[in-house]
């Protein structure tokens, strides 16, 4: 393979990785645009709907309807979940102080993944993912993974359709106006409860999609493995601008494609730290993020 194809190659890989960031950092970047909140349990439903569909494929195959099915299963079961963690840990505290929704997010990140460690029927030890077979696509010199192609095309059909319902539909428009000014759209006649209930239930829906992607391109599951995606899925956020949901997108795509390449021609033991450091060395630069926006508070 030529330095060009090998190039081309490690795009495609990080762009892969960068989707399933961005659609991860899309339920973040929602919850926060709401709520002011930032939910550091996200990666862990991410986890939990790779279990859910991880179930579903030890019962029905690994077929492309088995797969279809698996990530259907997966996107229900996390928005359940999502808005369960809502009214039960998160509603109470919204006219808290901001640590305590913090400090309860962290709660309940560490009791998903201890759940999960003790739980019989699933255990601490990694798993194999059962995964479906997809052939490669042939351009030219370059041979692109099926699995990766999926998890691309699949990833960017599922931020069409968030983009339509933010901008287009009737729960978008309550979502924008309640994160405008949420007294406001209460005054107007929104449901505020319900809208934000909403948020967490499309925010975890994505996250309960990225989760069955990232398994099924890095096929081994353990209760854990939502930390490390979920985490580098913020520093996505907070790099294209909190709150915003381009911004997300932008941001998730940057870093899986700026991990991928230095792994592939620089010190891939310092993939994390090199992400990381253009994380502060943006927000040195633009603190709001790439698409984010300055606020003014009134004192």
């Amino acid at each position: 393979m030529t330095s060009l194809s090998i190039f081309f190659q490690q795009l495609i890989n990080g762009l892969s990785l960068g989707s399933i960031y961005a659609l991860i950092a899309l339920g973040y970047t929602m919850v926060y645009g709401i709520v002011k909140l930032i939910n550091f349990a996200h990666g862990d439903i991410m986890m939990m709907g790779s279990y859910a569909a991880y179930f579903i494929l030890v019962a029905v195959g690994p077929t492309p309807f088995g797969f279809i099915f698996a990530i259907f299963t997966a996107m229900v079961f996390s928005a359940c979940l999502g808005m369960g963690i809502e009214q039960l840990a998160y509603r109470p505290l919204r006219n808290a102080p901001r640590l305590n929704s913090l400090i309860t997010a962290i709660a309940v990140e560490l009791i998903l993944q201890n759940l999960m460690r003790v739980l019989p029927f699933v255990g601490p030890d990694p798993r194999q993912f059962p995964t479906v077979k997809v052939t490669p696509i042939n351009l030219g010199a370059v041979q692109i993974d099926g699995i990766k192609a999926l998890v691309i095309v699949a990833s960017v059909i599922l931020m069409i359709v968030l983009t339509i319902i933010v901008n287009y539909t009737k729960v978008g428009k309550a979502m924008r106006a309640v994160s405008f000014d949420m007294p406001a759209a209460s005054l107007m006649g929104i449901n505020v409860n319900k809208t934000i209930s909403l948020t967490f239930a499309i925010g975890s829906m994505l996250a309960g999609a990225a989760g069955v992607l990232y398994a099924t391109a890095y096929p081994m599951i353990d209760p854990t493995m939502g930390y490390m995606p979920g985490l580098k899925a913020f520093v996505a956020a907070v790099l294209g601008g909190i709150g915003s949901i381009p911004g997300a997108m932008i941001g998730g795509l940057l870093l899986g494609v700026t991990e991928t390449l230095v792994k592939g021609y620089g010190p891939s033991a310092y993939a994390d730290a090199i992400s990381f450091g253009i994380l502060i060395l943006i927000l040195l630069v633009k603190p709001t993020g790439i698409l984010g926006k300055k606020t003014v508070v009134k004192v």
